[in-house]
């Protein structure tokens, strides 16, 4: 993030008012290649063009907070990797990581990654240390340590269904497989931030917590997130899941989350009554068939609709509910920002 916009958000975390309304959005590998005019491999493989990307996308609108900025990933295979998954990478598309676990039963077997050697994680780490120079150039510094979540690693690990099936039959399988991946997690967390020292910032992105209920969120999804969002001590703790978001915001302080990105299912409002006044929001026009599919008079529009949607503007992130997602124009991002800045 550039740093005026990093502290500005430490500010919000703190509870105190800026003098304007920030619009922010999460931006990765669906958007920035073809938004770039590269394919997806070319934005994964070449330091130069994953860097030069992401500092144009800055450039192009120095008012748009990008988060968590400067994310060094390669898709879903990112952490599976790491548990020796099977990775298939597409020419114009985004990679996807092959099961390994057959069952819930081979939780046991499946092995404890080193952060520092496995998988494509040395490769994030070497993206940041080879472009650092220029990310500090151009007054930006790398905030965020970035991880999926347990459930949703879990699910690559296994399938979505076999996950889901195993979470409602076999408790105990459940939680030793929820426990090693978070403490890969934790691992991977620490050792992104030990390699960065500026980072003070935390992002999980985990859809799959809202497909469960209150009893199963309880058992198998407060624990868990509570000790990944506690183990750094990070000052900026962004929950992303834009699934159904009813249950994870009545939860978050029970996860310590004090950022959250949700569906644009949910109004503002409806989010805020559940999360309490201290969260910062960040939401909520739809991704997909506004901010990539309509005209700018129609994000306006949508824009327009979200402040409705809420009594008081304090503590909001203004973005999609969602991330940034593939063919969303210039026009329409800057036609987000005016509306912002209108509605203000």
């Amino acid at each position: 993030m550039r740093n005026s916009s990093w502290d500005d958000l430490t500010h919000m975390i703190k509870g105190e008012k800026l003098r304007y309304q920030p619009v922010g959005f999460i931006i990765d590998s669906p958007w920035i290649p073809g938004w770039y005019g590269i394919s997806t491999v070319d934005y994964y493989t070449s330091d130069d063009l994953w860097v030069k990307s992401n500092l144009k996308a800055a450039k192009t609108f120095p008012e748009a907070w990008f988060m968590p900025g400067f994310w060094s990933e390669y898709g879903m295979c990112t952490e599976p990797s790491a548990f020796g998954s099977r990775m298939i990478f597409l020419e114009n598309g985004l990679p996807h990581a092959e099961k390994i676990l057959k069952g819930i039963e081979m939780a046991d077997s499946l092995p404890q990654p080193n952060v520092k050697t496995d998988g494509l994680l040395p490769f994030m780490i070497s993206r940041l240390r080879n472009n650092e120079k220029h990310i500090r150039q151009a007054d930006h510094q790398i905030r965020f340590a970035i991880a999926r979540g347990p459930m949703n690693i879990a699910s690559f690990l296994m399938g979505t269904t076999e996950f889901m099936m195993a979470l409602a039959m076999d408790s105990e399988g459940s939680h030793k497989l929820l426990g090693k991946i978070t403490g890969f997690i934790c691992d991977w967390l620490y050792w992104q931030k030990e390699c960065f020292p500026s980072i003070d910032g935390v992002l999980i992105l985990d859809d799959i917590m809202g497909f469960i209920g209150e009893a199963e969120f309880a058992e198998f999804a407060v624990p868990y997130f509570k000790k990944i969002f506690d183990c750094t001590g990070a000052t900026v703790r962004f929950l992303h899941n834009d699934a159904d978001g009813i249950i994870t915001a009545k939860n978050l302080n029970n996860l310590n989350v004090n950022m959250f990105n949700f569906s644009f299912n949910h109004s503002l409002q409806e989010i805020r009554q559940l999360t309490g006044p201290d969260v910062i929001l960040v939401g909520n026009v739809p991704p997909r068939d506004v901010l990539a599919g309509g005209a700018p008079a129609q994000v306006e529009i949508a824009v327009e609709k979200a402040f409705g949607e809420i009594d008081r503007h304090e503590r909001i992130i203004w973005s999609a509910g969602g991330g940034m997602p593939p063919d969303v124009k210039n026009e329409n991002i800057q036609a987000f920002i005016n509306s912002v800045k209108k509605n203000s």
